[in-house]
């Protein structure tokens, strides 16, 4: 099953080290990171996703927690939430597929970010599975460079992670 935690950290110098380490050394995958500082500059948040069955889950939260350098850790796992994810997508352009990539970037609300003689570069932002759709739509014109940021993640409502 698929787990998506924030961990709200100190941000200083080897913690993101410390929480890859926590995952390598105990046989667990992490399938997405995403770092940034938060409103506050000493404080971080890491939206991590990994799977793994309820007990995976217990001990890496049980590990997380024991981290001198965290704040807060907080599994989404059941609960709802806010999910967003960018990608950007070269694609080719020939005369022939010109018009249907545009047309897919305006479906999905994304934005055309660089243009030449023969690609266009799209940025596209939402859900994970929004950016699975574009993709899927976009690989039979030729997709020749994909980057994907990783998901971020918040509660929705008035719950967040520091309360």
């Amino acid at each position: 099953m698929k787990h998506t935690i924030s961990v709200l950290v100190e941000n200083e110098f080897g913690v993101l080290a410390r929480v890859a380490g926590l995952f390598s050394g105990r046989g667990f995958n992490i399938e997405s990171l995403t770092v940034a500082p938060t409103l506050d500059p000493s404080v971080s948040c890491m939206t991590i996703v990994t799977s793994g069955d309820e007990r995976v889950l217990e001990q890496i939260t049980k590990q997380l927690n024991k981290l001198i350098d965290t704040i807060k850790v907080m599994d989404f796992t059941g609960m709802e939430f806010i999910e967003r994810e960018m990608a950007l997508i070269k694609v080719q352009a020939t005369d022939e597929t010109r018009a249907e990539v545009l047309r897919i970037a305006d479906i999905f609300r994304g934005k055309v970010v660089d243009v030449t003689a023969r690609s266009y570069t799209l940025e596209i932002t939402g859900a994970p599975g929004k950016i699975e759709a574009v993709i899927d739509l976009l690989r039979p014109m030729g997709i020749k460079e994909l980057v994907r940021s990783g998901p971020v993640a918040l509660c929705r409502g008035s719950k967040d992670i520091k309360g």
